[in-house]
């Protein structure tokens, strides 16, 4: 079999690029061009929502299928490495895009995660909208995140990193009972 020359190298490698980066976009571990926008979610004076009540329990349902310290390969189902969500540590840090995801508030219902069945109620991504903003906050009483001044994250009853003084122990993943 003969090959013919390609009349327009460059048009072979401008195609060949572009196959690979739509490839590339298809989950792999850098797939974050279908990220919405903030939810919005503030935390309400007195919310109850703790990582030992809510928190730990809606990640273990809906996100650890895929975004787990446990998984790898294609067991990940295409989540990004970085991305664990069975310790509190790993939530927090990725707070903001889990809102983005997931949460529901005032400015948006945000449903590209979980992108499959079983799937949270417009409820439940509200009151994670509400715990994440509660988590989020400044511990310094300065309501940071728009919520309300004066309730330190991780002061509230959880036991998800905070330490009696209410400040959070960096070192802690959050999880109850070790």
């Amino acid at each position: 079999m003969i090959i013919a020359p390609l009349r327009n190298p460059f048009g072979f490698w401008a195609f060949a690029f572009l196959a690979l980066a739509g490839a590339a976009s298809c989950g792999g571990d850098d797939d974050h061009g279908h990220e919405g926008e903030g939810s919005g979610a503030i935390c309400p004076s007195g919310s109850t929502l703790t990582y030992d009540n809510f928190g730990r329990n809606f990640v273990s349902t809906y996100c650890t299928r895929c975004h787990s310290s446990l998984l790898s390969g294609a067991a990940r189902q295409g989540a990004p490495g970085d991305h664990n969500f069975d310790s509190f540590a790993g939530i927090f840090t990725m707070a903001n895009h889990i809102d983005a995801e997931a949460a529901a508030g005032p400015n948006a219902v945000n449903t590209a995660m979980p992108p499959s069945d079983p799937k949270p109620s417009d409820d439940e991504r509200r009151k994670l909208g509400e715990w994440l903003a509660c988590e989020t906050k400044e511990d310094d009483g300065g309501g940071g995140g728009g919520s309300d001044a004066g309730d330190a994250g991780g002061s509230r009853g959880d036991t998800g990193g905070a330490q009696p003084d209410g400040n959070r122990d960096s070192t802690s993943d959050g999880r109850a009972g070790g």
